[in-house]
């Protein structure tokens, strides 16, 4: 990475960060290290799904489906990403939460800015069966 270049792997390299790729949480001086973006590779299980609901977004999200079936659970409707390449994005304002619906699905997230306090704890997500909705919680 010394020439202004990082090879990696999103699976090996996120697996240390939660996904997390590219942003904020990353060492200053490091080529990852941005306060632009966020990059996530999130890989997830059949029934995961996020352990409580993001309120209060202040950035914009886009998020890709790589493989499997993924659900985007907005206040209003949910969206129901089924075919590689389906994608949605949402702005500020938009509370959301989300499910994996087929075993080991693959989404790419990107989102921006990459602001600190948003992360939940490294073991928040549940599977379907024991599924929380907590209030508040970024």
């Amino acid at each position: 990475m010394t020439d202004g270049v990082y090879v990696g792997r999103a699976g090996t390299d996120g697996a240390a960060n939660q996904g997390w790729l590219l942003g904020h949480f990353m060492p200053p001086g490091n080529l990852l290290h941005s306060t632009d973006v966020e990059v996530k590779w999130g890989v997830h299980p059949a029934g995961e799904r996020r352990a409580a609901w993001a309120t209060r977004e202040t950035r914009t999200a886009l998020l890709v489906l790589i493989r499997g079936s993924f659900d985007i659970e907005l206040r209003d409707r949910t969206v129901l990403l089924r075919e590689p390449g389906d994608y949605v994005v949402w702005g500020p304002g938009h509370d959301h939460s989300w499910q994996a619906r087929e075993e080991q699905t693959v989404v790419l997230t990107v989102r921006w800015p990459s602001l600190p306090g948003w992360r939940l704890p490294p073991a928040a997500h549940v599977n379907n069966s024991s599924r929380a909705q907590t209030e508040g919680v970024r």
